[in-house]
């Protein structure tokens, strides 16, 4: 796994806002998932990696790609792009892993691309809509615009921890 680069957060802490609070700005990593755009908090990412073919665990979900060895660490690796129901997963250039840091857990997350980190302020962000109960976008803190971007902020912590993730105790 060839490392593409690693990301320290100066300055902005992220308050990731929950259904029914004030979605508050900071710095989010953003990434495509298909036609998407998504941001994440900057300080739950540990590193970002290029993606290399994990080993496959049996009996898995088919969104629970395997495990890869990082460092002598054994870190399981979710294609969000299976998980959130995209279109397509396709595996090229672009692909990438990012290695998230959530709840003392390492987790690899793989999407089709990287783009940037924004700082956005709380006059960017606007509510998660309210989705009817068929849908779940309990993960979706808010969107963010940026000029003419929409940006769909994720809850990763909440996502990589929920339980049909089976990643992250609930007891942590």
């Amino acid at each position: 796994m060839e490392l593409i680069h690693t990301s320290a957060a100066p300055g902005g802490a992220l308050q990731v806002a929950g259904r029914g609070s004030e979605p508050r700005g900071g710095e989010f990593l953003t990434f495509r998932l298909g036609q998407e755009e998504y941001g994440i908090d900057i300080l739950r990412v540990q590193e970002i990696r290029s993606y290399e073919q994990p080993t496959r665990i049996a009996n898995a979900p088919s969104f629970m790609k395997g495990v890869v060895n990082l460092r002598g660490v054994i870190v399981p690796v979710v294609d969000l792009r299976i998980k959130l129901g995209c279109d397509s997963a396709e595996y090229n250039g672009f692909t990438v892993v990012i290695v998230l840091n959530v709840r003392g857990r390492i987790v690899g997350a793989v999407v089709d691309s990287v783009s940037d980190v924004l700082q956005l302020g709380r006059e960017q962000i606007r509510p998660a809509p309210e989705m009817n109960s068929t849908v779940d976008a309990s993960f979706i803190t808010g969107i963010g615009s940026v000029g003419e971007r929409m940006l769909i902020l994720m809850d990763i912590e909440g996502l990589m921890s929920s339980a049909d993730m089976g990643l992250i105790d609930a007891a942590r």
